[in-house]
């Protein structure tokens, strides 16, 4: 928010970056900047409300479950019929289906507003005065969007491992491979998937970072964020397509099954890191290069 005494009016072009001649940055600028950038995303009303629509999710599978007749085996999402005989695997369901839709339109939400939403407010044109620089500003607005990646969900694990040991019992876990575990081991399981997710969910972030760029209306750069997610699992469910699945930044994203296994597979979070990896540098990319010649004045 702007404050008062900051009189609406252009800021000449030259201003806005810093030039050759200018001081350097203060040391620690960057981080003070990052810092308020997170802080300010984690006050919004509107990223609670995501937040506890996530959380909602694997309190409705509990409910729904406690209440209702026992799942048949094989029936229903993997995992749900389990999770009478042991409360953790809440968590893992509702991790599963909050994959493919809850997750990325979450994401989308707050990566398509990291630019377009400060140019739709006016308030881009005074972020950028120097010494913060439009490639800082760029990496702070990223780095604010990975963490909202890593919060949503880890905020779907907990919440779910709250409600299954509120309403079931809680026991060892039986992994994929056979082997059982206790509930600490388990629960750290269910860390390690959402850092899994965390990164699946990078190459989306920055895709939504490039839209963003390239509008001043945030709801169109979310949306297109949200459509562009659905279109690659679409497409990774064709088999005409082959080919391409593998090139696809939501291929491995249920591929979290590995680490449910006894010895822990990396394979697929190799496989996935170094995915979104090629998107975050290719789309990081796109996104400076759109940013750095944007006209913030009109």
């Amino acid at each position: 928010m702007l404050p008062s005494s900051v009189p609406d009016q252009d800021v000449p072009d030259q201003d806005l970056e810093t030039s050759a001649g200018a001081p350097a940055p203060p040391r620690g600028a960057g981080w003070s900047l990052l810092g308020s950038e997170i802080a300010v995303l984690f006050r919004r009303r509107r990223t609670w409300a995501l937040l506890l629509a996530l959380a909602a999710i694997p309190v409705l599978i509990a409910v729904a479950v406690r209440v209702s007749s026992a799942v048949p085996p094989g029936r229903g999402s993997a995992f749900l019929d389990r999770i009478t005989q042991n409360g953790l695997f809440v968590a893992f369901t509702a991790m599963l289906v909050s994959v493919p839709l809850f997750l990325p339109l979450t994401v989308g939400v707050v990566a398509g507003d990291t630019i377009a939403g400060e140019a739709n407010l006016g308030t881009l044109r005074y972020l950028l005065v120097a010494p913060t620089g439009r490639v800082r500003l760029l990496l702070v607005k990223y780095a604010g969007a990975l963490a909202f990646c890593l919060t949503a969900p880890v905020t779907v694990a907990l919440a779910g491992a709250a409600i299954g040991a509120a309403l079931f019992p809680v026991g060892p876990v039986t992994l994929l491979s056979g082997d059982v575990i206790q509930p600490s081991e388990a629960a750290l399981r269910l860390l390690l998937i959402a850092a899994y997710l965390a990164v699946s969910l990078a190459g989306l972030s920055a895709i939504g970072l490039f839209l963003s760029t390239l509008t001043v209306v945030p709801v169109g750069a979310m949306a297109a964020t949200v459509v562009i997610s659905v279109v690659s699992q679409v497409l990774d469910q064709l088999p005409q397509l082959e080919w391409l699945h593998p090139w696809l930044f939501s291929h491995y994203w249920l591929g979290f099954g590995d680490l449910l296994r006894q010895p822990v597979l990396w394979d697929s979070f190799a496989s996935n890191a170094l995915l979104q990896a090629g998107y975050v540098a290719v789309f990081g990319a796109l996104a400076y290069g759109r940013f750095v010649t944007k006209d913030v004045l009109s």
